[in-house]
């Protein structure tokens, strides 16, 4: 069995082709086992992209992993719009102040929570203001694979899209804030506080003119085009150019792509037939997606036991800063119970932006002159977040199909 393994490893696991075939093969046996005990088929990707990844089978090779990331880029893309098409003015007018009200409330909580904790258990606060802003990101993978799998419809839906959807943008300049108080407080030279939050805001206006262009340009080239074959050549063809300008440019494809659907959705009710082509697309490409997340994730940031004090407050102060900043808000704005109580529960999932602003942090200009010990806080702050998204990747889509199940339950 050992000798077949290192064989498979060595002939078949260069291939990126086998890296693809492994993580949709495993991750639809794990997906159906999971869907068995009653959690979401996505758990079992995840846990599928563990198995097969360096954690416990080596499969995946890492130079596989770099051309693995542009299927994640494309599944990102496709769930932005997503959650972009869902932003009809009618929606905006009736839910769009509490929605506003409801994301500002969770984001700041969740920063005020974690930033103060992470000082408790004796971080630097230059880390805890920094940790306490990532901590307010909220991944909307999970959260759309979960409602499309339901077929989930409602109030419920549209709060939910709405905070994850302001959510990235608001995290972003959060983040600027954070990063350039911490930055100073390192004792990094030339870094002013103005400039870094202009910076952030740049980052979000100029994502969504990329976004609004690319949907102008999507609805005025389809509208009047009967043919689907070509509908979806086109439509692709420019959700794939948003992605690339905003990547190129240093943007968040994210809210580039959301403004994308969001234009479309609002053109013409006709442009809902684009959302509804991709579904054939989105299921294998899921499956990849989450495989991949579970490959990313390193088992061995257990064995650092200062890590693990860190990582378990941040995530429990994380789940209090999200539930409770979503239940007061919704109590002050006199929201259906049902809501109140439980969309909380599905803004915990955790991945991408968290770990792309950490990432960020270390590939920072100011680090090349910083000190051995600023270094050896910013390792432990990524192993921190890395933990956070180990544990919200599995736990947070089980509550969060809990939550949109018991308000399904409603209607």
């Amino acid at each position: 069995m050992f000798n077949l393994l290192h064989l498979i490893q060595d002939q078949f696991s260069p291939h990126v082709l086998f890296s693809a075939a492994m993580l949709l093969l495993v991750g639809y046996l794990m997906g159906h086992l999971a869907e068995r005990i009653k959690l979401p088929a996505i758990t079992g990707y995840i846990v599928a992209g563990i198995l097969v990844g360096h954690n416990v089978l080596n499969l995946i090779r890492p130079e596989n992993m770099e051309m693995l990331y542009v299927i994640s880029e494309i599944t990102l893309s496709f769930i932005a719009v997503i959650i972009g098409g869902e932003f009809s003015l009618e929606k905006l007018k009736l839910y769009g102040k509490k929605i506003v009200i409801l994301t500002l409330s969770q984001m700041l909580l969740t920063f005020f929570l974690v930033s103060f904790g992470m000082l408790l258990v004796g971080l630097p606060n230059y880390i805890a203001f920094v940790l306490g802003a990532i901590s307010a990101a909220t991944a909307p993978a999970a959260t759309v694979v979960i409602v499309e799998k339901l077929k989930a419809r409602g109030k419920f839906v549209d709060y939910l899209y709405g905070i994850v959807a302001l959510d990235d943008a608001g995290t972003v300049i959060l983040f600027s804030v954070a990063f350039a108080i911490s930055a100073s407080l390192m004792g990094a030279a030339g870094v002013a506080i103005s400039s870094t939050v202009l910076h952030a805001f740049k980052e979000v206006i100029f994502s969504l003119v990329i976004g609004v262009l690319g949907g102008l340009a999507t609805h005025y080239s389809t509208i009047k085009n009967r043919n689907m074959n070509e509908v979806k050549i086109l439509a692709l063809g420019f959700i794939f150019l948003s992605t690339a300008i905003s990547i190129g440019l240093g943007l968040s494809p994210l809210i580039a792509n959301m403004a994308l659907g969001m234009v479309l959705v609002n053109m013409s009710k006709t442009n809902v037939r684009i959302l509804f082509s991709f579904e054939p697309l989105t299921s294998p490409l899921y499956a990849i997606f989450f495989g991949i997340a579970g490959v990313e994730l390193k088992l061995e940031i257990f064995a650092d036991s200062s890590v693990l004090l860190a990582g378990f407050a941040f995530i429990i102060l994380r789940a209090l800063g999200k539930y409770f900043g979503v239940y007061f808000a919704a109590q002050g704005l006199r929201m259906d119970k049902r809501i109140r109580n439980y969309l909380g529960l599905s803004l915990l999932p955790q991945a991408g932006v968290a770990i792309g602003l950490v990432l960020f942090v270390q590939a920072s200009p100011i680090m090349v002159n910083a000190s051995e010990a600023v270094h050896l806080n910013i390792s432990k702050m990524i192993n921190i977040v890395l933990m956070s998204v180990f544990f919200n990747e599995i736990v947070g889509p089980p509550l969060s199909k809990l939550a949109i199940v018991k308000n399904l339950k409603r209607r």
